[in-house]
């Protein structure tokens, strides 16, 4: 009886084994690939599945997310600068073609990072530094065409490729910050360069016309002034009989000369020139202007004089 028992639990036992062994799961974005004797049988796809134990293996589990791999290829360009570009590549399986990305390319990384460097290498040796930042994204392009092409026959697909970094060398790159700074200096120098122009011009501007309503308001003055010695002199005339001319000009500029005296000496710092200042001298004075007047119409009248025969003796 216990023998009987033995072997029914050992039948049970092993029901159970080939019971579980008979039976899998696959997950979702996932494919299993079942092989019969290391043959392949067929794809089993998201969910439960049935197999024969130890005739059906499943041999391999097949990733359809998108996966990336991240590139670094070391060339130079145009320009012989040495740069270290890097591009994402983000690639996935195909669903219809999980047999071809199995069993035709054993490391599809390596087969993509030569691809990458390939493109690379034949694209940006053609291309100056500047022109590589530029058009990043054309190279970025090719290589995802390219990709694609190649790729699609072993089962692959590829979703974007990224020109994710463009490192040249570490001098190259302080050179050209220095030349950019350079040049940044030389814009602000030629700015500041015209902004003090500019101010110079307009404190010219305001100069002359300062300067001429200054020469404007002296010759109102003195217009004014003789204006107001003309009257003076006419009354003065009017009121005391026998007064000449003469003797008002010379009343007048003794009163000036004598306010001026009284102006220097009333200010407390003043450049001053000494002068006689006796009653006498402002006869004099008054004879030396006089006399200064009267000698400038004489040789105005006689260069007049003489300009007008110089040209009648040309005529003739």
């Amino acid at each position: 009886m216990s023998i009987l028992i033995t072997a029914l639990a050992f039948l049970a036992l092993v029901g159970i084994s080939i019971a579980a062994l008979s039976v899998f799961t696959v997950e979702q974005q996932t494919a299993a690939v079942v092989q019969r004797f290391g043959r392949f049988r067929r794809i089993a796809g998201p969910g439960l599945h049935f197999r024969v134990p130890v005739i059906d293996q499943i041999a391999s589990r097949v990733s359809l997310r998108v996966s990336q791999l991240d590139v670094e290829v070391d060339t130079k360009t145009e320009d012989n600068v040495f740069v270290r570009v890097v591009v994402a590549v983000q690639y996935h399986v195909l669903q219809d073609k999980i047999y071809a990305a199995f069993y035709e390319l054993a490391e599809p990384q390596s087969q993509i990072t030569s691809f990458v460097f390939d493109v690379v290498r034949a694209r940006v040796p053609r291309l100056k530094l500047d022109e590589l930042f530029e058009r990043k994204d054309e190279i970025a392009d090719v290589v995802k065409n390219e990709l694609a092409l190649t790729m699609d026959n072993f089962g692959y697909g590829i979703v974007k490729a990224l020109v994710t970094d463009i490192n040249p060398d570490e001098r190259v790159k302080v050179a050209m910050n220095e030349i950019n700074a350079a040049q940044r200096i030389r814009v602000a120098a030629s700015e500041r360069g015209e902004a003090d122009r500019i101010l110079k011009v307009k404190a010219a501007e305001a100069e002359a016309q300062s300067k001429a309503l200054q020469g404007k308001g002296i010759a109102d003055q003195r217009r004014e002034i003789i204006n107001g010695l003309r009257e003076s002199v006419d009354e003065f005339s009017q009121s005391v009989p026998g007064a000449t001319a003469h003797d008002v000009m010379g009343l007048i500029l003794m009163t000036q000369y004598f306010d001026t005296l009284k102006e220097i000496g009333a200010a407390n710092h003043s450049n001053t020139i000494l002068l006689p200042h006796s009653p006498g001298f402002i006869s004099d004075l008054a004879g030396q202007i006089r006399t200064a007047i009267i000698s400038g119409e004489a040789v105005a009248d006689v260069a007049a004089r003489s300009n007008a025969g110089g040209g009648e003796l040309t005529r003739n």
